[in-house]
């Protein structure tokens, strides 16, 4: 019987997501996790799982957190991640962190049933809606620049940006400058929310 562990940041929606599962008689829902830290600690300290279905934005750790860790330990489970969010740029992220399911909190009971029992069967399941979306995403970003923003988002100053990525100062700001061009943002901070809201950070 096919194990699965519950990811998710709202208490309501992921008691509803386990006990829906609970009710199928092939699932076995093995353990309810409220972030994606919590998530990883259970797979440090358990089983794995079959299946890991998580939220994707969470607090303190995200559904890309847990697929990437994962992918990183070669832990065989493997993972569909839910969203309410229009953001083309999760789903090359996380088919990038070998995630195999991608579907809309949207879709009804029946269609996460069977998502999920293709995944355990070895198919990918991605939401039509959300495959739509993926071919129309361009990011513009270089995956340098990309990282600049992502530390300025975090509130690194350029020094300290350069330092983690062992970068020049001078770099770091050419990075920048070209982010904040490319998404005709008014700064860094602009650039980081623009990109954020486009799932590329």
């Amino acid at each position: 019987m096919p194990s699965i562990l519950v990811v998710e940041d709202q208490s309501l929606v992921r008691d509803a997501i386990a006990m829906l599962l609970s009710l199928e008689d092939d699932f076995s829902v093995v353990g309810k996790c409220s972030n994606g830290q919590d998530a990883i600690s259970y797979l440090k300290e358990s089983a794995s799982p079959d299946i890991v279905l998580s939220d994707i934005e969470m607090p303190i750790a995200s559904g890309l957190d847990v697929a990437n860790y994962i992918t990183d330990n070669a832990i065989p489970s493997k993972v569909v991640l839910m969203t309410t969010f229009s953001k083309p740029g999760y789903i090359k992220r996380a088919m990038s962190a070998g995630v195999k399911g991608f579907i809309l909190k949207e879709s009804d009971s029946d269609y996460l049933i069977n998502a999920i029992n293709k995944v355990i069967n070895g198919e990918k399941v991605i939401s039509p809606e959300l495959a739509i979306m993926a071919l129309d995403d361009n990011n513009p970003l270089s995956a340098k620049e990309m990282s600049a923003l992502k530390l300025a988002s975090d509130g690194l100053k350029t020094q300290d940006i350069a330092k983690a990525l062992f970068l020049s100062e001078g770099t770091v700001r050419n990075y920048l400058s070209e982010a904040i061009s490319k998404l005709d943002a008014t700064n860094r901070i602009d650039a980081a929310r623009i990109a954020k809201q486009k799932g590329w950070l």
